[in-house]
């Protein structure tokens, strides 16, 4: 859910994206940067919530996006696409399945989109952040060191650097972003 205008939108909602983006000026650069995280469910669990939920959250409203933009940057053949994967979905781990399954999805996607939308002029990237130091996560992990987290604005600054021009050469990197440690 995003709020835009004081109007609550639902960003899996692909008709209610689509008219977003059709009111809104070109759009050069789309940052896919809605997600979720959850642990807890293993990869046999016979309950399905946290693997819906992960999918949702992760996967669906990127591609409701994407979906969404791609064709204005098609016709413009201009566009940068930065998705959010997972440095922890590089590889499987107990009781994250749903999740680091989502991230990975983004993963293979966001190269796939690279390959495909490349020739048209758009660059296609993602950042893997490690663990972010959010209230959410310091709440969930008191016993944790947040110093060996990546900030958020770190994180939005490599995303900054992936829309610039100055990354042009850039297309399909899956780039970890985990605060120097």
């Amino acid at each position: 859910m995003m709020n835009l205008h004081g109007q609550n939108i639902l960003i899996t909602g692909a008709q209610a994206v689509s008219a977003l983006v059709a009111a809104l000026p070109p759009i050069h650069a789309l940052l896919n940067i809605a997600g979720g995280f959850a642990v807890g469910v293993m990869g046999h669990d016979p309950d399905d919530a946290q693997w819906d939920a992960m999918f949702q959250r992760n996967v669906a409203t990127l591609r409701t996006t994407i979906k969404a933009v791609v064709p204005g940057m098609k016709a413009r053949k201009i566009g940068c696409i930065v998705n959010v994967g997972a440095l922890s979905a590089l590889h499987g781990s107990a009781s994250m399945s749903a999740y680091t399954a989502s991230k990975s999805v983004v993963m293979n996607l966001t190269e796939s989109l690279a390959t495909e939308l490349g020739p048209e002029g758009i660059r296609v990237n993602a950042v893997l952040p490690s663990i972010i130091d959010t209230p959410a996560n310091r709440q969930a992990m008191p016993l944790a060191n947040p110093g060996d987290w990546v900030r958020p604005d770190d994180i939005a600054n490599v995303m900054c650097f992936l829309m610039s021009k100055q990354s042009r050469a850039i297309q399909g990197a899956l780039i970890p972003v985990t605060g120097g440690r």
